[in-house]
Protein backbone atom coordinates (compact mmCIF):
# COMPACT_ATOMS: atom_id res chain seq x y z
CA UNK A 1 0.00 0.00 0.00
CA UNK A 2 2.82 2.37 0.91
CA UNK A 3 4.61 1.49 -2.32
CA UNK A 4 1.60 2.58 -4.37
CA UNK A 5 1.90 6.11 -2.88
CA UNK A 6 5.65 6.20 -2.94
CA UNK A 7 6.04 5.62 -6.71
CA UNK A 8 3.96 8.68 -7.79
CA UNK A 9 5.80 10.87 -5.28
CA UNK A 10 9.18 9.77 -6.63
CA UNK A 11 8.03 10.34 -10.19
CA UNK A 12 6.77 13.79 -9.25
CA UNK A 13 10.09 14.67 -7.61
CA UNK A 14 12.02 13.48 -10.67
CA UNK A 15 9.71 15.47 -12.93
CA UNK A 16 10.24 18.63 -10.88
CA UNK A 17 14.00 18.08 -10.84
CA UNK A 18 14.01 17.77 -14.63
CA UNK A 19 11.79 20.83 -15.01
CA UNK A 20 13.64 23.28 -12.80
CA UNK A 21 16.51 25.18 -14.42
CA UNK A 22 18.65 27.93 -12.91
CA UNK A 23 20.60 30.20 -15.23
CA UNK A 24 23.27 32.67 -14.03
CA UNK A 25 23.30 36.33 -15.04
CA UNK A 26 25.55 35.79 -18.07
CA UNK A 27 23.43 33.05 -19.69
CA UNK A 28 20.09 32.94 -21.49
CA UNK A 29 17.82 30.03 -22.43
CA UNK A 30 16.18 29.79 -25.87
CA UNK A 31 12.95 27.86 -25.27
CA UNK A 32 11.11 25.83 -27.95
CA UNK A 33 7.54 24.64 -27.45
CA UNK A 34 6.80 21.51 -29.49
CA UNK A 35 9.67 22.47 -31.83
CA UNK A 36 8.59 26.08 -32.33
CA UNK A 37 10.44 29.03 -30.88
CA UNK A 38 8.62 30.30 -27.82
CA UNK A 39 10.83 32.86 -26.02
CA UNK A 40 14.20 33.69 -24.52
CA UNK A 41 14.31 33.12 -20.76
CA UNK A 42 16.68 33.94 -17.93
CA UNK A 43 18.49 34.62 -15.84
CA UNK A 44 17.18 33.04 -12.62
CA UNK A 45 14.81 30.16 -11.86
CA UNK A 46 12.83 28.66 -14.73
CA UNK A 47 10.49 25.71 -15.11
CA UNK A 48 10.56 23.70 -18.33
CA UNK A 49 7.98 21.02 -19.13
CA UNK A 50 9.96 17.90 -20.11
CA UNK A 51 9.01 16.39 -23.44
CA UNK A 52 7.04 19.46 -24.49
CA UNK A 53 9.51 22.29 -24.03
CA UNK A 54 13.22 22.25 -24.87
CA UNK A 55 15.78 24.85 -23.88
CA UNK A 56 19.20 25.60 -25.35
CA UNK A 57 21.51 27.70 -23.20
CA UNK A 58 23.60 30.52 -24.72
CA UNK A 59 26.53 32.24 -23.00
CA UNK A 60 26.50 36.04 -23.42
CA UNK A 61 30.09 36.64 -22.27
CA UNK A 62 32.86 37.65 -24.66
CA UNK A 63 34.36 34.55 -26.28
CA UNK A 64 38.08 34.47 -27.08
CA UNK A 65 38.77 32.35 -30.13
CA UNK A 66 42.13 31.53 -31.70
CA UNK A 67 42.03 31.67 -35.48
CA UNK A 68 44.19 28.76 -36.72
CA UNK A 69 47.34 29.53 -38.69
CA UNK A 70 46.54 30.35 -42.30
CA UNK A 71 48.73 30.22 -45.41
CA UNK A 72 48.32 33.63 -47.03
CA UNK A 73 49.67 34.72 -50.42
CA UNK A 74 50.19 38.47 -50.36
CA UNK A 75 49.58 40.81 -53.29
CA UNK A 76 53.29 40.68 -54.21
CA UNK A 77 53.20 36.83 -54.27
CA UNK A 78 54.90 36.19 -50.93
CA UNK A 79 53.63 33.22 -48.90
CA UNK A 80 53.34 33.83 -45.16
CA UNK A 81 51.72 32.03 -42.24
CA UNK A 82 49.39 34.21 -40.20
CA UNK A 83 47.30 33.51 -37.12
CA UNK A 84 45.02 35.78 -35.15
CA UNK A 85 42.70 35.99 -32.15
CA UNK A 86 39.02 36.91 -32.35
CA UNK A 87 36.86 38.44 -29.60
CA UNK A 88 33.08 38.20 -30.03
CA UNK A 89 29.87 37.72 -28.06
CA UNK A 90 26.26 36.80 -28.64
CA UNK A 91 23.89 39.77 -28.53
CA UNK A 92 20.77 37.99 -29.83
CA UNK A 93 20.41 34.41 -28.48
CA UNK A 94 17.40 33.71 -30.70
CA UNK A 95 19.33 34.35 -33.93
CA UNK A 96 22.44 32.56 -32.64
CA UNK A 97 20.43 29.35 -32.21
CA UNK A 98 17.94 29.57 -35.08
CA UNK A 99 19.82 31.29 -37.89
CA UNK A 100 23.04 29.24 -37.83
CA UNK A 101 24.14 25.80 -36.71
CA UNK A 102 26.96 25.91 -34.13
CA UNK A 103 27.59 29.65 -34.23
CA UNK A 104 31.08 29.31 -32.71
CA UNK A 105 32.25 27.03 -35.52
CA UNK A 106 30.61 29.24 -38.14
CA UNK A 107 32.32 32.33 -36.73
CA UNK A 108 35.68 30.56 -36.74
CA UNK A 109 35.33 29.54 -40.40
CA UNK A 110 34.26 33.06 -41.33
CA UNK A 111 37.28 34.53 -39.54
CA UNK A 112 39.68 32.19 -41.38
CA UNK A 113 38.35 33.00 -44.84
CA UNK A 114 38.21 36.74 -44.10
CA UNK A 115 41.79 36.71 -42.80
CA UNK A 116 43.08 35.13 -46.02
CA UNK A 117 40.96 37.39 -48.21
CA UNK A 118 41.94 40.70 -46.59
CA UNK A 119 45.67 39.99 -46.25
CA UNK A 120 45.82 38.68 -49.82
CA UNK A 121 44.92 42.17 -51.08
CA UNK A 122 47.98 43.81 -49.51
CA UNK A 123 51.73 43.70 -50.07
CA UNK A 124 54.00 42.09 -47.50
CA UNK A 125 55.29 45.49 -46.33
CA UNK A 126 51.72 46.58 -45.57
CA UNK A 127 50.99 43.33 -43.71
CA UNK A 128 54.03 43.93 -41.50
CA UNK A 129 53.68 47.68 -40.95
CA UNK A 130 49.93 48.42 -41.09
CA UNK A 131 48.66 45.75 -38.73
CA UNK A 132 46.23 48.04 -36.89
CA UNK A 133 44.49 49.03 -40.12
CA UNK A 134 44.24 45.39 -41.22
CA UNK A 135 42.79 44.42 -37.84
CA UNK A 136 40.07 47.04 -38.27
CA UNK A 137 39.28 45.89 -41.82
CA UNK A 138 39.00 42.23 -40.78
CA UNK A 139 36.88 43.10 -37.75
CA UNK A 140 34.48 45.20 -39.84
CA UNK A 141 33.96 42.46 -42.45
CA UNK A 142 33.40 39.67 -39.91
CA UNK A 143 31.09 41.84 -37.83
CA UNK A 144 28.89 42.76 -40.80
CA UNK A 145 28.66 39.11 -41.92
CA UNK A 146 27.95 37.70 -38.44
CA UNK A 147 25.36 40.33 -37.57
CA UNK A 148 22.58 38.17 -39.04
CA UNK A 149 23.60 35.43 -36.58
CA UNK A 150 23.11 37.70 -33.58
CA UNK A 151 26.87 37.98 -33.00
CA UNK A 152 28.89 41.13 -32.33
CA UNK A 153 32.62 41.02 -33.11
CA UNK A 154 34.42 43.22 -30.59
CA UNK A 155 37.99 42.98 -31.85
CA UNK A 156 40.41 41.09 -34.11
CA UNK A 157 44.16 40.99 -33.51
CA UNK A 158 46.77 39.53 -35.84
CA UNK A 159 49.17 37.66 -33.56
CA UNK A 160 52.04 36.34 -35.68
CA UNK A 161 53.25 36.73 -39.25
CA UNK A 162 55.80 33.98 -39.92
CA UNK A 163 58.22 34.24 -42.86
CA UNK A 164 60.64 31.68 -44.23
CA UNK A 165 64.39 32.14 -43.78
CA UNK A 166 65.05 33.36 -47.33
CA UNK A 167 62.46 36.10 -46.99
CA UNK A 168 63.86 37.16 -43.62
CA UNK A 169 67.34 37.49 -45.17
CA UNK A 170 65.91 39.46 -48.08
CA UNK A 171 64.17 41.89 -45.72
CA UNK A 172 67.41 42.28 -43.74
CA UNK A 173 69.33 43.11 -46.93
CA UNK A 174 66.65 45.59 -47.92
CA UNK A 175 66.82 47.30 -44.52
CA UNK A 176 70.63 47.48 -44.74
CA UNK A 177 70.45 49.00 -48.22
CA UNK A 178 67.94 51.56 -46.98
CA UNK A 179 70.25 52.54 -44.10
CA UNK A 180 73.19 52.94 -46.52
CA UNK A 181 71.05 55.09 -48.83
CA UNK A 182 70.07 57.38 -45.96
CA UNK A 183 73.70 57.66 -44.84
CA UNK A 184 74.79 58.67 -48.35
CA UNK A 185 72.00 61.23 -48.61
CA UNK A 186 72.96 62.77 -45.26
CA UNK A 187 76.64 62.83 -46.26
CA UNK A 188 75.83 64.49 -49.61
CA UNK A 189 73.66 67.07 -47.86
CA UNK A 190 76.54 67.84 -45.49
CA UNK A 191 78.96 68.24 -48.40
CA UNK A 192 76.53 70.60 -50.13
CA UNK A 193 76.16 72.78 -47.04
CA UNK A 194 79.94 72.81 -46.53
CA UNK A 195 80.55 73.88 -50.16
CA UNK A 196 78.00 76.68 -49.82
CA UNK A 197 79.72 77.96 -46.69
CA UNK A 198 83.16 77.76 -48.34
CA UNK A 199 81.84 79.72 -51.33
CA UNK A 200 80.49 82.40 -49.03
CA UNK A 201 83.82 82.56 -47.19
CA UNK A 202 85.74 82.82 -50.47
CA UNK A 203 83.51 85.67 -51.62
CA UNK A 204 84.08 87.54 -48.36
CA UNK A 205 87.86 87.06 -48.47
CA UNK A 206 88.13 88.05 -52.14
CA UNK A 207 86.43 91.33 -51.44
CA UNK A 208 88.63 92.20 -48.47
CA UNK A 209 92.45 91.90 -49.03
CA UNK A 210 93.16 92.52 -45.34
CA UNK A 211 90.94 89.59 -44.37
CA UNK A 212 92.73 87.45 -46.93
CA UNK A 213 96.10 88.41 -45.45
CA UNK A 214 94.89 87.60 -41.93
CA UNK A 215 93.65 84.23 -43.13
CA UNK A 216 97.05 83.61 -44.69
CA UNK A 217 98.78 84.39 -41.40
CA UNK A 218 96.33 82.18 -39.49
CA UNK A 219 97.04 79.29 -41.85
CA UNK A 220 100.78 79.72 -41.34
CA UNK A 221 100.26 79.73 -37.58
CA UNK A 222 98.24 76.55 -37.76
CA UNK A 223 100.94 74.87 -39.81
CA UNK A 224 103.60 76.06 -37.38
CA UNK A 225 101.79 74.40 -34.47
CA UNK A 226 102.87 71.05 -35.89
CA UNK A 227 106.06 70.05 -34.04
CA UNK A 228 107.28 67.91 -36.94
CA UNK A 229 107.40 70.81 -39.39
CA UNK A 230 109.55 73.92 -39.59
CA UNK A 231 107.94 76.88 -41.27
CA UNK A 232 109.89 79.94 -42.38
CA UNK A 233 107.67 83.00 -42.79
CA UNK A 234 108.55 86.17 -44.69
CA UNK A 235 106.22 89.14 -44.36
CA UNK A 236 105.05 90.51 -47.67
CA UNK A 237 103.28 93.86 -48.04
CA UNK A 238 99.81 93.79 -49.48
CA UNK A 239 100.78 96.49 -52.03
CA UNK A 240 103.35 94.11 -53.49
CA UNK A 241 100.67 91.44 -53.89
CA UNK A 242 98.49 93.92 -55.71
CA UNK A 243 101.38 94.77 -58.03
CA UNK A 244 101.84 91.09 -58.85
CA UNK A 245 98.14 90.80 -59.64
CA UNK A 246 98.30 93.76 -62.04
CA UNK A 247 101.35 92.34 -63.76
CA UNK A 248 99.58 89.03 -64.23
CA UNK A 249 96.52 90.76 -65.62
CA UNK A 250 98.63 92.65 -68.22
CA UNK A 251 98.65 96.30 -69.25
CA UNK A 252 95.35 98.15 -69.33
CA UNK A 253 93.47 98.32 -72.62
CA UNK A 254 94.58 101.22 -74.88
CA UNK A 255 97.86 101.78 -72.96
CA UNK A 256 101.38 102.06 -74.51
CA UNK A 257 103.52 98.99 -74.35
CA UNK A 258 107.17 99.42 -73.33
Amino acid sequence: MLLSYLVPVVLLILLLAASIRILPEYKRGVVFFLGRFQRVMGPGLMIIIPGIQKMQVVDLRVITMDVPEQDVISKDNVTVKVNAVLYFRVVDPEKAIIQVEHFTNATSQLAQTTLRSVLGKHDLDEVLSERDKLNDDIQEIIDSSAESWGIKVANVEIKHVDLDESMIRAIARQAEAERERRAKVIHAAGELQASEKLLQAANVLSGNPAALHLRYLQTMADMGSNQAATIMMFPMPMDLLEAFKQMKAGPPAGGDAD
